[in-house]
């Protein structure tokens, strides 16, 4: 991956719907060269994918949460069977230390969470965190 690379990957991060014409214009090569790299980058695995990131503007009152749990491992594919299975999920990472997973999720409401909650502490033991803000968040603000 060169420097050119680098400037297509940092302009598809703020925008990946940018037409290949205005990157190519952006970093003075041709189009055909600019769909050339991004096609190498994609097979690399360099770009994993495009996505559409939701924002719930009409739903302000979302409470989000990180939720670190601890699993027995006799109950860890039933907990990943359950967070795929739960829409208010959002993301699951295995990590280090006491606990085996932190979770974060978006609910409705307190409700919402807290019967999310009870379903997660029948596979283990909770501690969770209300966000209270986004201070940065650089999937959106690359």
């Amino acid at each position: 991956m060169d420097e050119l690379d680098r400037k297509i990957i940092q302009l598809m991060q703020k925008n990946a719907r940018m037409p290949v014409k205005e990157i190519a214009q952006q970093i003075s090569l041709t189009s055909p060269a600019v769909s050339s790299r991004i096609h190498r980058l994609e097979q690399e695995g360099v770009i994993g994918g495009y996505t559409v990131l939701l924002h719930r503007p009409d739903e302000p009152n979302r409470v989000q949460a990180l939720v670190s749990v601890q699993t027995a491992p006799a109950a860890r594919d039933e907990f990943l069977a359950l967070v795929q299975s739960e829409p208010e999920v959002l993301q699951c990472y295995r990590v280090t230390g006491v606990y085996n997973f932190t979770v974060k999720v978006s609910c409705a409401g307190i409700e919402e969470l807290e019967h999310l909650l009870t379903k997660l502490q029948q596979l283990g033991t909770t501690n969770t965190q209300i966000i209270l803000a986004t201070q940065l968040d650089r999937q959106l603000n690359p």
